[in-house]
């Protein structure tokens, strides 16, 4: 359909509605009229009659008009539409009455106009035209939500709130109708057996799996976006239990913030919905360390290091510098950057190797970096299983590439990104993040750069994480593969991660271990589990779960301190200090060069052994096993 097709719609609808309105405010006013002919002569007050009904049209036209009666699409009308309406009808109703009053009296015309006229003929214009707007708007409403099809999907809408309300009216208005609101249901009491745009609330958040059954439902929308945090996880727990899809009303701000529909804010309920805790927010407001300063991430095009760019500048850094070899991910978060804040910051995107000391060094002298936060490394723990050397090559002796020249240019603070893997090792990634903590603790002791270290546990929604794997095999038909079926994690959200390392920026003297508190591991075969429900399936059933056994360098479960390093508290209570261990940076920076030596040559044998003798708590599992 062109733009004049859907010009010359919207003109004959105005002009319909003002043809409709004509009959009813000339039928209100003849009508009054009508009333009073057993007790006046008609003859002698015809004059009067003529005269005044024209003047009564046009007045009525005039108030419509300013009041913008036929600019609204009043299949859409809401109660302010109505209320507009009525201010538009008394606005008329008393122009009328003043401009008669004074004009309208011998010797302009024959005879006065009746009051009973002035009174029922301003009532029944009221009451006419707006009588026709709820009939046109309650027509439409009835004619939508009566077009069901097979291709519709029945839905159950949780929470009989304004949001609900506006859920329900928005699905309705769907043009394409891809839902039937079948019911909803609400833990208030009070609510239930009550109606809201004719669907009725019948039960309670406890009842949704028997309701579900009953009501034959597709879709679960949770439209309670003031509710707090452990009831929008315990009715998603509630929910995922079933076979609907789950779909949610983003958080209360964003929603009231938001100007597009209902409809295009809802959202997949997401893994991170269901954490077994909160989400955490540690960042109060611009940080003051980062305003004003020159700041450099390695690793910039990672999920981790693109969200630290995306902080970084929301902080009011006023240069960037994003260093990556992978130029696609790097392509993109600059794009995505300079589209928010071309004209506020000077951004830089270089493609660079933090294997290669030369280009790092000129890169340092170039912009001479206040920050440098360290997220490049190789974290896939089976291609580095196979592939030592090159876990070597790009997590050691690229953190103490980097690690020097923040160093040698003078940069304020180091901030590295490890992980709980590098605690007792049983893996060559875990191996090489240990080794880049004793590289940043050293590095520490004889620098005035304050160097510090953030602990990850495992990342949700990350390059390489397991929620993407799950999502892909499921979208495949599955089957889905976990390892064990006894294997835990600890998990964080990427905002969590970057929020932490945020923190640990500005809390940083020098040579700490950051750890979050992430609450309970989590059982990769209940995420599992809980994502192939989420999309719809049951598990076991529609899609299978496979566990194809630990693999190589793969524990059971992950530690996020060592027993060595103890535990401190911060003045933050979801963070916590592992103390540094002594290391000696003069055995430290003598081995590596032995060992920079051995993984140039790639051998791989020998590049597993000197780890071993590196990291003390290194126990290669997959080695084991070769021996055995």
């Amino acid at each position: 359909m062109n733009l004049s097709t859907l010009t010359n719609i919207k003109s004959y609808r105005k002009w319909f509605l003002m043809l409709a309105d004509f009959i009813v405010i000339s039928m209100s006013y003849l009508f009054a009229w009508f009333i009073l002919m057993r007790r006046i002569s008609l003859t002698e007050h015809i004059e009067t009659m003529m005269l005044s009904y024209l003047c009564f049209i046009a007045i009525f036209f005039v108030s419509f008009l300013i009041f913008g009666m036929y600019e609204s699409l009043w299949r859409y009308a809401e109660a302010y539409e109505f209320i507009k309406c009525t201010f538009a009808t008394i606005a008329a109703s008393i122009v009328f009455v003043l401009a008669t009053w004074v004009w309208f009296q011998p010797p302009h015309v024959p005879t006065r106009i009746p009051l009973t006229v002035y009174f029922l003929s301003s009532m029944m214009a009221g009451m006419g035209t707006l009588f026709l707007r709820m009939s046109y708007r309650a027509y439409r409403t009835t004619r939508t939500s009566r077009k069901t099809t097979s291709r519709m999907k029945r839905v159950m809408v949780v929470g009989a709130g304004e949001t609900g309300n506006a859920v329900i009216q928005d699905l309705y208005r769907d043009p394409d109708r891809r839902y039937d609101v079948a019911c909803v249901v609400d833990d208030n009491p009070d609510k239930h057996g009550r109606k809201i745009q004719r669907i009725k609330v019948i039960g309670t958040t406890k009842d949704i799996p028997r309701i579900v059954e009953r009501y034959d439902i597709d879709v679960i929308i949770l439209a309670i976006p003031s509710a707090a945090n452990k009831d929008k996880r315990r009715i998603s727990n509630i929910c995922a239990k079933t076979k609907c899809q789950l779909k949610k009303i983003p958080d209360l701000f964003d929603f009231v913030t938001d100007t597009r529909s209902v409809i295009s804010q809802i959202q997949d309920v997401s893994v991170e919905d269901l954490l077994g805790r909160d989400v955490i927010d540690l960042r109060v407001g611009k940080s003051k360390s980062l305003v004003g300063k020159t700041i450099l991430v390695t690793g910039a095009g990672g999920s981790i290091g693109s969200e630290l760019c995306r902080q970084i500048v929301a902080q009011g850094a006023q240069r960037l510098v994003m260093i990556d070899i992978s130029e696609n991910g790097l392509y993109d978060i600059q794009q995505e950057l300079l589209r928010k804040y071309r004209d506020k910051l000077s951004l830089h995107a270089e493609v660079a190797s933090v294997r290669d000391e030369a280009k790092l060094d000129l890169i340092f002298e170039t912009y001479r970096p206040d920050i440098v936060y360290h997220a490049a490394a190789h974290k896939h723990v089976p291609l580095m299983e196979s592939a030592p050397e090159e876990a070597v090559k790009n997590n050691i002796f690229g953190t103490l590439n980097t690690a020097r020249c923040a160093d040698k240019y003078k940069a304020r603070r180091f901030v590295m990104i490890s992980t709980d893997k590098a605690v007792n090792p049983t893996n060559v990634m875990g191996a090489t993040k240990r080794a880049c903590e004793m590289i940043v603790q050293s590095m520490n002791q004889i620098s005035k750069t304050d160097f510090v270290t953030v602990r990850f546990g495992n990342v949700l929604g990350s390059n390489g994480s397991v929620i993407p794997l799950f999502k892909a095999q499921i979208a495949a038909g599955g089957p889905v593969t976990v390892t064990h079926k006894d294997i835990i994690r600890y998990f964080m959200t990427i905002p969590e991660a970057v929020s932490l390392v945020m923190t640990a920026g500005e809390m940083a003297k020098g040579g700490e271990i950051f750890v979050l508190d992430m609450g309970e591991p989590v059982k990769i075969v209940d995420l599992a589990e809980t994502l192939i429900r989420m999309s719809g399936y049951e598990p076991y059933q529609d899609i299978e779960i496979v566990f194809t056994g630990i693999r190589p360098g793969e524990k059971l479960f992950e530690e996020l301190l060592m027993n060595e390093e103890g535990i401190q508290k911060t003045a933050n209570q979801k963070i916590f200090i592992g103390a540094p261990i002594d290391v000696s940076p003069e055995y430290l920076f003598g081995f590596l060069r032995n060992m920079k030596t051995t993984a140039e040559k790639n051998e791989t044998i020998a590049i597993v052994e000197q780890l071993r003798d590196l990291v003390p708590t290194f126990q290669d599992m997959a080695a084991d096993t070769k021996v055995k």
